[in-house]
Order: C-alpha cells, then structure tokens, then sequence
C-alpha cells in the first residue's frame, strides 16, 4: 500500500507518519513544501525516519504542482491532515480559504480527476465544524461540505474522521495542554479562561490507532466518523489533573483571561456510531496520556 499524508510534518501528522512507517508492506509519501528538501527543515522526529519515506512538493493552493506532487506519489490512500488555524482559529479569512478550502479542493481533484489511482481519502476533521464560530472550523466546514458533493455526485471515495481534543508530545507550545505543561513544571501559576468548557480529550497515539482502523476498513463515500473517548472533562479539570501529577508548585488560576468569542461549551464525539462502523475505541485513559506528556516535556526541557 502506498499512502500519501499531506500535513505529515504536524503534530499529528508526526506521529501517524512514524506509525505508518512501521507497518509491513507500506510506502509512506509525505506531500510538503519545497522548503522541506533540506532535511534539516524535517521535524526532528521525522528526520531520523527520512530513508524510511518519500518526499514529493507543491503547495497545496498551486493546482497544477498538487497535480504533479500526486501523480508522482501515486497513492493508494491519501490522509489530508494539512490546515492553518488549528491553534489560531481566528486568523485572516483569505488565509484560511485558500490554504484549509482552496487546498483541499486541489488535492482532491488532483487524486481524482488527474491520478486516479486512490481508492480511499481520509480527510482531518475538527469539531468546531458544527458551530462554524471562528474562521478555521468555518473553513473546515466549508471544505467537508466540498468533500461529501463530490462523494455523493461523483462518488470519489472520501471519508472524515473529526478529531476531538487531542494532544500529547510534540503538539505546538502555543496549545492549552503543552502551556500548562510548561507553567507547572517551572512552578508557575497559570492564567487561563473560566475553564468551564468541557472537551473530549483524545490521546495522539489514540488518533493513530483510529486512522490506522481506517485504513483498514473504508468508509462508504461521504461518510465520517469521530475521533474521542466520548467523555467530557472541564478544561479546567484538565490544569488542576496537569498540576497534581507534576507537583513542584503554582496552580491554575481560571477566569484570569477572558473566554473567546463563541466557543462552544461542549465537544464530544459519539463514540457509539464510531465503535459500530469501526469496531474501534481509544485505549489510553486521560490521566495516563498527560502522565506522557508530561515525561516527555521532562525529558526535552533544559
């Protein structure tokens, strides 16, 4: 099997490409930028990886180098992991579109209509989709309703997995589970929002296992599964659990920055359609995957 991952230098991304590599009888191609031909660029994780894939070029929002990258790679999956705003939901509108729609518009009509050899494509969902509140999910969404039209129109073989709150090593610094993190194991207070809302936290090892399920069971066209647990913890919750488990001091201070403007309270996946077209759910217990996340920010800080 050969599958092409865009996104594949991302947290995620990372991750599934170390997984995927390790798998008997599979080619991984990473689509990524030119700027990435220099290895050094690679993320350190996957540079060590690097005679274990291959690399093929474009941006995403240049049809014709998507067309060429694709036919080069000529895969029989592709995973569409790459997106802007995923830590910056509110950046500019003309970004988000044609990095998070336009992109994804090209690489489906250039796995389709240009190579036609993929029998699966997988694309990264986010559940902010279902509000649409800021620009990133509003992209998000705009992109997945292209998606299930050509799926149900044409019946090219897209499917959607929409990740829950994931986290986990290597995730951007920037990010509320790596913040926290940061703050408790310098001994810090932590300023952060009422905490309230509650989310459904997914382990990145957890995404793994789950698009590896996909891979091996397809979807119908158009259809889409949940990434999560199905349960809820207050992010709250989550700094206090973050806090405990390092132990050198400071706390979470909640309601020390305001809420962002129409966030949603509640995330969670419906983990019992996800269980009934997978036969799959997540193995590691929150508790146990912020202990390693924790050891990992123990063993890279200095």
């Amino acid at each position: 099997m050969r599958i092409l991952v865009t996104g594949g230098t991302g947290f995620i991304g990372c991750h599934l490409v170390q997984h995927l590599v390790a798998r008997p009888n599979t080619t991984v191609i990473l689509l990524v930028r030119d700027t990435y031909a220099n290895v050094s660029h690679l993320p350190p994780e996957l540079r060590p990886l690097r005679p274990h894939f291959e690399l093929v070029y474009a941006d995403l929002r240049n049809f014709q180098l998507t067309v060429r990258a694709v036919q080069a790679a000529q895969p029989d999956c592709v995973v569409h992991l790459a997106a802007v705003g995923a830590t910056n939901p509110f950046l500019a509108v003309d970004t988000a579109v044609r990095h998070n729609v336009t992109g994804t518009l090209n690489l489906l009509r250039a796995v389709f209509e240009k190579s036609g050899t993929a029998r699966q494509l997988i694309v990264a969902r986010t559940p902010g989709e279902q509000s649409a509140m800021n620009v990133y999910a509003a992209s998000k969404a705009a992109a997945w309703a292209f998606c299930q039209m050509y799926a149900r129109t044409q019946g090219w073989p897209i499917c959607g997995a929409m990740i829950f709150q994931a986290y986990g090593p290597g995730q951007p610094q920037n990010a509320f589970v790596p913040a926290a993190i940061r703050a408790a194991l310098a001994g810090q207070d932590f300023p952060m929002t009422s905490g309230t809302q509650e989310r459904d936290w997914i382990y990145v090892k957890d995404v793994v296992a789950g698009f590896e399920k996909m891979l091996e069971r397809p979807l119908p066209p158009g259809s889409s599964v949940d990434l999560g647990t199905g349960q809820l913890t207050a992010v709250r919750e989550v700094a206090e659990i973050i806090y405990t488990l390092v132990g050198r001091g400071g706390r979470p201070l909640p309601g020390v920055l305001p809420a962002r403007p129409g966030e949603a309270w509640q995330q969670v996946a419906n983990m019992a359609q996800t269980r009934e077209i997978l036969a799959w759910e997540t193995a590691v217990s929150l508790t146990d995957g912020l202990r390693q996340t924790i050891a990992h920010y123990q063993q890279h800080t200095t």
